[in-house]
């Protein structure tokens, strides 16, 4: 088994509401001088192989087809 982690951001220039929002609300918790806050998602996958190659391979293609919205979100993939 090899462990996968996938990172999704929104691209730098895309309008990040909910990012706004946290922001705002931390803002109104009292944590002052924050700013920018992007928010994105954390996939943590567990490939059954034990070739770590076949593995990135197959979590780009992941990515690619469903856990990434190329046109308006990055990736990356690590393997901690």
């Amino acid at each position: 088994m090899i462990n996968a982690r996938v990172t999704v951001t929104l691209k730098n220039g895309v309008l990040d509401p909910q990012g706004k929002a946290i922001e705002g609300a931390l803002g109104a918790l009292g944590f002052g001088g924050v700013g920018h806050v992007r928010q994105g998602k954390v996939f943590d996958l567990q490939i059954d192989t034990a070739d770590k190659a076949k593995a990135e391979a197959e979590v780009k293609a992941m990515c690619e087809k469903l856990l990434a919205n190329t046109v308006i979100e990055n990736y990356t993939i690590s393997f901690p």
